[in-house]
């Protein structure tokens, strides 16, 4: 039997049952991956139930540094007795299976083309640990030490972890340190020269992290100024109120009182969570709500109110998987319309697309400057895949000079000083952002009343048609301003004929560089755009306008990054063709580069039958 043979470069899924305490383990392994020097990439792929139901945990291991996900499994460790069947006609030809071998496999597990590997988990933990509750537990870290021996892993990579987590608690360090020397030696007696799949050390990493994403948002929010957080619990955005909580706590606490310099108010639903928000924001604070898709939907009344009004407000969207409730628990890149165009009549909202932590927190910190500058709201669009799942990246870093723009705020100083009257909706510069003031900041001066109804340029309430006309046009001359201050995208030029390109965002990023790479090998050489913002600016449509045929890859069913282009600069829709992935799952670069490939064939089928 030919068996999948490679060094730095394979895929292994974990199939457990949710609530198993298997998370931890398969963590363990990954990170000791990384550990080791080679680039890594965990997909936990969980339901939205507590407990009992399938849940998958899939390791991408790429020496070459590719980090979305590359499809296909070449290594299986099956404990779920529900998905074995599944898991198992899941294999690539001359995969490996671990099983439990407490139990026989059933009769009808009869490939040829897989290597089986039997590990008696249940037995062992019985034979060893007398306690029932750490039986369930140790058994996954059974697996993870029988893995270590398999793929060639130095054990101590894994102690050492395992130390360092119960370093206050040592004597959880034992069993479970004990644990991985009964799966390793259980594998090295039983299972010599069986696996083709090695982890070799290496200095890949330099100085990169691994981090989740939300945590990355979290501590871009602690450093970009946000001491406001109105939030209410839905996944997968809920982490990120964990960690900005926790963080606050390390560098938002008044050294003489040791008080929190943060508010952090759950609210009783995602509208009163904007609206404690966007009156903070209104008031002085650098606030915050982070929220999904079915929160944006109820937030979009008070989208429109911050927009109207122009007050900065920063949203960060983890998207999930929808409509309505959907799939709670899967990724997509499906709220791009519905945040773009959030609230009823006219309104534009900016978008921010991080594609890693490190963006994450880069971005995350400049939606606050970007949202005073601009005055209105700003959404981080993540997701779950970036939001939950640990990704590999660079080093988070701060300038510590670096000063927060504050945008257009007159003192008062400013009002005492200026001869003219002032209008909070009176564009003095042409740019289209007037200039506003803090509540209390004169007893006479820079007063004004907030409304979301139409108003005049000194914020007196109108409904004069020619009045809010211009209001409405000046709001699109600030949107063009904003094309001038939000990230620009990034693009990489392979081919200098132009002929064929790859638009992409955010966690699309990862599968489609791999996919480039694979399309080059077969002799299309692509260029790539990375678009990081809406408003587009002018570089992105250059990029498509100079391309015979492009590609837009997303995570969603119906094209919204496509229509976004359309709908906003005029281009062809036969100019745009979609690659679309909406099953929930990470788009990989397997799905990428056979259908760019078939497009590309059908095309050029299509040509040749023209007379």
């Amino acid at each position: 039997m030919n068996r999948i043979e490679s060094v730095n470069d394979f895929v292994i899924r974990f199939a457990n049952v949710n609530g198993s305490g298997s998370a931890s383990a398969n963590n363990l392994f990954a990170r000791a991956v990384f550990r080791a020097g080679v680039p890594v990439s965990p997909k936990n792929i969980f339901p939205s139930n507590i407990q009992g139901l399938p849940t998958w945990y899939e390791v991408r291991v790429s020496g070459d540094g590719f980090l979305g996900r590359r499809g296909g499994i070449d290594m299986t460790v099956a404990i779920n007795g529900q998905t074995m069947q599944k898991d198992y006609h899941d294999l690539l030809p001359g995969g490996y299976y671990l099983y439990d071998s407490s139990k026989q496999l059933p009769e009808d597990f009869q490939r040829d083309d897989v290597i089986v590997i039997g590990i008696p988990l249940t037995r062992l933990c019985s034979e060893e640990f007398s306690n029932p509750k750490l039986r369930q537990l140790l058994k996954n870290i059974i697996y993870v030490g029988a893995l270590a021996f398999l793929l060639d892993i130095e054990l101590a990579l894994f102690t050492d972890s395992v130390t360092r987590q119960f370093k206050k608690k040592p004597k959880l360090a034992e069993p479970n340190i004990r644990a991985l020397e009964i799966g390793f030696n259980y594998a090295s007696e039983h299972y010599q020269d069986t696996c083709g799949l090695t982890i070799t050390k290496t200095d890949k990493l330099g100085d990169d992290i691994l981090m989740d994403g939300n945590s990355a948002f979290a501590l871009g929010a602690i450093y970009g100024g946000a001491t406001v957080a109105g939030w209410y619990p839905i996944t997968p955005s809920t982490s990120v109120i964990e960690a900005f909580d926790r963080y606050s706590k390390t560098f938002r606490i008044e050294k003489d009182t040791g008080r929190s310099k943060v508010a952090i108010l759950q609210a009783e639903d995602e509208l009163a969570a904007i609206g404690i928000a966007i009156g903070a924001a209104w008031n002085g604070s650098r606030s915050f709500t982070p929220t999904s898709g079915p929160g944006i939907s109820l937030m979009n009344e008070f989208l429109g109110l911050a927009y109207f009004a122009e007050i900065p407000v920063v949203v960060v969207d983890i998207q999930r998987a929808g409509p309505s409730t959907g799939m709670p628990t899967r990724t997509q890149q499906a709220d791009l319309l519905s945040c773009a165009y959030a609230s009823h009549g006219d309104t534009k909202n900016v978008l921010l697309f991080p594609c890693d932590p490190r963006e994450c927190f880069e971005l995350g910190a400049a939606a606050f400057d970007l949202a005073e500058r601009l005055q209105t709201p700003i959404i981080v669009m993540s997701d779950l895949d970036l939001g939950m799942n640990d990704h590999v990246c660079g080093p988070l870093s701060w300038d510590d000079s670096r000063k927060y723009d504050r945008g257009k705020v007159l003192s008062y100083e400013d009002l005492e000083t200026r001869h003219e009257k002032w209008g909070r909706y009176l564009d003095v510069d042409g740019d289209g952002i007037c200039f506003r003031t803090y509540p209390g900041t004169h007893p006479t001066k820079g007063a004004y009343f907030t409304r979301g109804t139409s108003h005049t340029e000194y914020s007196a309430y109108t409904e004069e048609s020619s009045v809010y006309k211009a209001g409405m046009e000046r709001l699109l001359v600030k949107w063009d301003t904003a094309k001038t201050l939000v990230p620009s995208p990034r693009t990489k030029i392979r081919d200098p004929k132009k002929n064929i390109a790859l638009v992409f965002y955010g966690t699309t990023t990862h599968a489609a560089y791999e996919a480039m790479a694979r399309l080059e090998k077969r002799g299309t050489v692509t260029n790539s755009m990375r678009i990081r913002a809406f408003p587009f600016q002018d570089e992105v449509i250059n990029f498509i306008d100079q391309h015979q045929q492009v590609f837009v890859i997303e995570q969603n069913r119906d094209a919204q990054l496509r229509t976004l282009l359309i709908a906003e600069n005029s281009i062809s829709p036969t100019k745009l063709q979609s690659v679309l992935n909406f099953d929930g799952l990470p788009i990989t670069a397997d799905f990428i580069t056979e259908k760019i490939s078939a497009l590309l064939e059908a095309g050029s089928t299509a040509g040749k039958k023209q007379p």
